[in-house]
């Protein structure tokens, strides 16, 4: 139970994509101007992390492990990635035309979206997860476990930002503040404010 909550805790908090690796900012800064969006995206990164997680896991470590041919492993994730992205977009088009529309160009770029493959490429390290999981045996439960939880910090931080764009957006901002300059203080202030997380012992 313990190392249940300590790969939640990390995942979500300490090691939380956004606010500690800086990983996924090009649509958390593009897709968090309404909260809808903001939600949409992070479902949709959450969903492709986890399945990501669960082809390329095994894939890494049954089959490239065997042939000696991990040295291709950010060409196989990326081409395992794109074909997700593919698909969820596929199917949001279909499904729910006002959230594809709302994601516009951050959909598919969700192919190039560090946060995905990072989490894909930190799950197979061994000197990162083996401190998270504290002596457990890592396999691929913890990896897809791992992956869940880092697409929710991730939905989770997009959430905060968008509530708070929102918020900013009903007040009347000094020339020099209005768009960019406003997300990115804000953007900086939700990091610093997540430093605290990084003291707690996992």
């Amino acid at each position: 139970m313990g190392t249940f909550i300590g790969v939640v805790l990390a995942a979500v908090l300490t090691n939380n994509f956004i606010t500690n690796k800086t990983y996924g900012i090009c649509p958390f800064l593009g897709v968090s101007k309404k909260t809808s969006s903001a939600v949409g995206m992070g479902v949709a990164v959450t969903l492709v992390m986890a399945i990501a997680t669960l082809v390329t896991y095994p894939l890494y470590t049954i089959v490239m492990d065997y042939f000696d041919i991990q040295f291709l492993e950010i060409i196989f994730f990326i081409f395992i990635i794109a074909a997700l992205v593919q698909m969820i977009e596929k199917i949001l088009q279909k499904v729910s035309p006002p959230l594809y529309n709302a994601m516009g160009i951050y959909l598919p770029l969700i192919t190039t979206n560090c946060a995905v493959l990072g989490v894909c490429e930190m799950v197979i390290n061994d000197s990162t997860m083996s401190k998270i999981l504290n002596g457990a045996t890592m396999n691929i439960g913890w990896a897809v476990l791992y992956a869940v939880f880092a697409g929710l910090g991730f939905t989770l931080v997009m959430i905060i930002m968008s509530g708070l764009r929102e918020r900013i957006g009903c007040y009347k901002m000094p020339k020099a503040l209005t768009g960019f300059p406003i997300a990115m203080v804000t953007a900086s202030i939700i990091c610093m404010a997540f430093t605290v997380f990084s003291y707690i012992s996992i």
